[in-house]
């Protein structure tokens, strides 16, 4: 998949601004929203808070992949938010989450987010991608990182 059809600088923070799980999720809905890539707020952020009472999505090292699906949207989205020092998202290491990538798709679409998903993963396999987006100071420099 072409990260450069998801993903573009409006919807990337080199600064996520938010001190607990949902003030983060928040931000990343407004990324979207502000962005004009979602029709409801609201109903973006419901998504996404049922799907993390279901299971978290922090995962390890530092990365968390909230996601959900929606009619708030017409075609896959998504964003990516880097919070220095990190924020506790109940993540599956016990340790903080400061890479966020945020996802939303319609709700009778697949194909299209598990490639985003399987993309993004790939990119931050490698401990040397992720120390770099840690370092990035713009967004400008993190879409670099993600779409080359």
């Amino acid at each position: 998949m072409n990260l450069k059809r998801v993903l573009n600088k409006e919807v990337i923070s080199a600064d996520l601004k938010g001190e607990t799980k949902e003030e983060i999720i928040d931000s990343l809905v407004a990324l979207l929203f502000n962005a004009g890539k979602v029709k409801d707020a609201a109903k973006v952020k419901q998504c996404i808070l049922e799907r993390e009472s279901k299971m978290t999505t922090g995962m390890e090292a530092g990365i968390a992949i909230p996601h959900g699906k929606t009619d708030a949207v017409d075609e896959l989205v998504g964003c990516i938010g880097i919070k220095k020092g990190g924020v506790d998202f109940k993540a599956l290491d016990g340790k903080p989450s400061n890479i966020f990538v945020m996802t939303v798709s319609p709700l009778n679409k697949t194909g299209p987010h598990v490639q985003f998903l399987a993309e993004i993963s790939r990119l931050l396999r490698e401990e040397s991608q992720r120390a770099r987006l840690l370092e990035a100071e713009s967004s400008e420099e993190i879409f670099s990182i993600f779409c080359g």
